[in-house]
């Protein structure tokens, strides 16, 4: 006979692992599908300075590490899998995974979101080491020094206004000469005397690899075709994210750029599925709110299960 799960969480970030600790402690016996990138983005962090209990920081990947642990002190089991296909409208809900079929009357989506890369040599090497995607998580680490953004939207100016909190210079790389970013947080950051705007301007590599720290960028502006080294410190990319839903594509409700749209709380327009994380959000992208958010999913797929006898 094919088992059938109480519940199923995708994703192993801080979402996924708080939504395992809580269904695990009400006796759902989780199961998280770990995915292609286990851990989530708190993986490929080095410090984390802003989630509260540590009052001198955690590196992020024993952060995961402690979560996990105590998500498996509760009885989550754990599958290095990723989802190939899903059918929510069958009930029980089919999984077609990696790892083979998995049936469940509830499904916790905290897959994530994946920030956009530019794919330069040296950028993956470097994350953790002066690059990164978060400001918010990392600003702090860049007092007193000289940073890149890269972006032409909204979330690069405000990315950048909020590093000139910490930094001496933010230089913004727009490949362009005009923005996609609304006139108001174009203005605000034209006024800010901190930030040099660098137009029509690529990166093409990021320094320095053999040193294990940021120190500079190639840079190439696209109309002239001169090249040059800019000197920083930090280089921080704000071209958006890609929330990891290509798998509920016609099935769950889903934005113009694939985001979960919510129906109040962490429920979804599907029974029996909830979602948790950054699958659905798009503005904060903390740890502590993953965390919070994979707490609602949980106990609305705990009162689920109980209105439905289980």
């Amino acid at each position: 006979m094919t088992e059938i799960r109480d519940t199923v969480i995708l994703g192993s970030g801080c979402a996924g692992l708080t939504a395992a600790i809580y269904t695990g402690r009400a006796g759902l016996n989780p199961l998280v599908l770990e995915g292609h990138e286990p851990g989530g983005q708190l993986s490929m962090t080095t410090l984390v300075e802003n989630f509260p209990g540590w009052p001198e920081g955690i590196q992020g990947p024993e952060l995961i590490d402690n979560m996990k642990k105590q998500a498996a002190r509760f009885g989550t089991t754990f599958q290095l899998a990723h989802l190939n296909k899903v059918d929510l409208g069958a009930r029980p809900i089919k999984l077609e995974t990696s790892a083979g079929e998995i049936y469940t009357r509830t499904l916790i989506v905290a897959s994530g979101a994946t920030a956009r890369w530019l794919g330069l040599p040296s950028e993956q090497a470097l994350i953790g080491h002066g690059v990164s995607s978060c400001a918010t998580c990392d600003g702090f680490f860049f007092r007193g020094k000289e940073i890149a953004v890269v972006g032409g939207g909204d979330s690069a100016m405000e990315e950048a206004l909020f590093l000139t909190r910490f930094a001496s210079k933010v230089t913004l790389l727009h490949r362009r000469d005009a923005f996609r970013a609304s006139k108001i947080m174009l203005a605000r950051a034209r006024n800010n005397p901190k930030i040099k705007f660098l137009t029509n301007t690529i990166a093409e590599d990021v320094l320095d690899c053999e040193k294990g720290f940021v120190t500079g960028a190639k840079l190439k502006n696209v109309q002239t075709g001169e090249q040059w080294l800019e000197p920083v410190d930090g280089f921080f990319l704000a071209i958006g994210h890609i929330p990891n839903t290509k798998p509920f594509v016609g099935q769950l409700n889903l934005d113009a750029d694939g985001y979960i749209v919510g129906s109040g709380g962490a429920r979804t327009n599907i029974e029996g599925v909830f979602h948790a994380g950054d699958v659905e959000d798009r503005v904060y992208r903390q740890a502590i709110t993953a965390a919070g958010a994979g707490c609602k999913a949980a106990i609305e797929a705990e009162r689920f299960l109980e209105a439905e006898g289980h």
